[in-house]
């Protein structure tokens, strides 16, 4: 089993930020041949989690950047953390390959584990209120041109249908040279299809500027009540610079409770932005404020403002999907670790805001833009979306990247322009066919001014959502069925373990 372990981490290159993909077409035929060597179903079951262990150990390392800001507290969980989750995680990996043992070598069993991955993934994204990290569709997210055309199909199956066809595609060296160049053409007919998506006329700009400002804060200072004021003024004065050289409709992006004070009800903090947005001409730039805020029985939400002057919000939208041990102590599991601020409140859901002056916007905070198919009102469907994180806590790990390619998937999916503030790591901005327009990179301080694209008509995912790779999953499954008939039928029974 080590040596599934081993294949597991190898696989892990493949994610972002390395994007390593052909090592794939090494792991998952590794995996297979695992699963058809054991005599029964928990062999392969063990193989499974073997390999999904591995995976996520080496995919999700940066999770102790976290722990050590708290590291005084929570000491001993520094060397568990990491691999108890990776082993929740490799959970549902085992359970896939589980189900192809039970199925004839060959493309029977290649199609039983695409299907039954399909189905694990999407389980991935709900189950114990879901972690749908890293899924393997993202592994396309290469920053530049390459990118951009392998990520177009997301507009049509979504990320977890990018994981189905990777898969697929990774398995083929098991089934024989015809198999292999079949698997060359899917690829070629993957990029032509990207490159004419390109192609298309996009939606028609709105004439807006965003400014991301990137503070650039480190978590250990963040919450620190001596630093408040200066990281506030930091803010204030990035701000004032960006919008001094602006023109046009514009609005201001700050990150994830970049502010210290309580912005549902500070008038003073409201009259320092306000005259931090304000240009020359006496007209003040509205603002997108990440903050926290207090209802009337004293709880807290992590929280998004829209400001447009110095005086109370015109918009608010409260965090739905909180994280787990970070802002809520979930009573499925209870264990004496918190880390930051917690006990939020969760909001109503994905809300679309209507700012003054500012296309319809429908914002994402923090860990909301891991979750495809809810990141937006499908019935009030606006023309961008904007996400605000504090991606400090991972330090300069592959972490904050795999987040930033979530944000960019999200933007294919939908077909809708992302904006992305960050405390620090890292700010970028993407057109609706995911393309980047620009960045603050990571551990830097400042402010980009990129225009709005315009938005594309909804994608067949932005209509269906996870309805898509859900029947592509089940439908993978059915040809798995048949294949298996199909070898019944042809050898009078099973085909033996190895035949492909």
């Amino acid at each position: 089993m080590l040596r599934m372990v081993a294949w597991g981490v190898v696989s892990a290159l493949a994610l972002p930020p390395v994007h390593l993909v052909p090592v794939l077409w090494f792991a998952v035929p590794a995996l297979l041949r695992a699963i058809g060597g054991q005599a029964r179903w928990r062999g392969a079951w063990a193989a499974g989690f073997a390999f999904g262990f591995g995976h996520h150990v080496a995919g999700l390392y940066w999770v102790t950047e976290a722990i050590l800001f708290e590291a005084a507290r929570y000491w001993w969980l520094v060397p568990l953390a990491v691999p108890a989750l990776a082993a929740v995680m490799a959970l549902f990996i085992a359970a896939a390959t589980a189900v192809a043992w039970r199925f004839p070598a060959g493309w029977s069993r290649v199609a039983a584990l695409v299907g039954a991955w399909g189905v694990a993934e999407l389980a991935r994204q709900f189950v114990l209120t879901g972690f749908p990290w890293n899924p393997w569709g993202s592994v396309w997210a290469v920053p530049g041109w390459a990118g951009d055309v392998m990520l177009q199909p997301a507009a049509w199956l979504g990320v977890h249908g990018l994981t189905l066809l990777t898969l697929g595609l990774a398995a083929t060296p098991l089934l024989g040279r015809r198999a292999v160049a079949g698997g060359l053409a899917v690829l070629a007919l993957w990029a032509g299809l990207g490159a004419w998506r390109l192609g298309q006329p996009a939606g028609a700009a709105p004439g807006v500027t965003v400014i991301l400002v990137q503070g650039n804060v480190e978590q250990g200072q963040k919450w620190d009540r001596g630093l408040m004021a200066a990281i506030f003024d930091r803010y204030l004065t990035l701000t004032r610079e960006a919008v001094a050289g602006s023109e046009g409709p514009a609005v201001v992006v700050w990150p994830e409770t970049a502010s210290p004070y309580l912005l549902d009800r500070d008038a003073g903090a409201w009259a320092m932005i306000a005259a931090a947005s304000r240009r020359a001409d006496g007209t003040v730039v509205p603002s997108l404020v990440g903050t926290v805020r207090f209802d009337g029985a004293r709880r807290p939400y992590n929280s998004l403002v829209a400001l447009a002057g110095a005086g109370p919000p015109v918009a608010l939208y409260d965090k739905w999907h909180l994280v787990p041990f970070g802002e809520y102590q979930p009573n499925w599991l209870p264990l004496p670790v918190e880390f930051g601020p917690s006990g939020f409140q969760p909001g109503p859901g994905p809300e679309t805001l209507r700012v003054p002056g500012l296309p319809p916007v429908s914002p994402l905070i923090c860990y909301e833009a891991i979750f495809p198919g809810t990141v937006l009102d499908r019935s009030d469907r606006p023309d961008w979306l904007v996400t605000v994180t504090n991606d400090a806590w991972f330090g300069n790990s592959s972490g904050p990247r795999q987040h930033l390619a979530a944000a960019r998937l999200r933007a294919v999916e939908e077909g809708l322009p992302i904006m992305r503030a960050a405390n620090t790591g890292i700010s970028a901005g993407y057109d609706a066919f995911g393309r980047e327009l620009g960045r603050i990179g990571m551990n830097e301080m400042g402010a980009i001014s990129l225009a709005l694209p315009g938005a594309l008509p909804p994608t067949l995912f932005a209509r269906w959502g996870l309805a898509v790779p859900a029947f592509l999953s089940l439908l993978t499954l059915g040809v798995a069925v048949g294949c298996a008939c199909l070898s019944r039928i042809l050898y009078g029974r099973d085909k033996p373990t190895g035949v492909s």
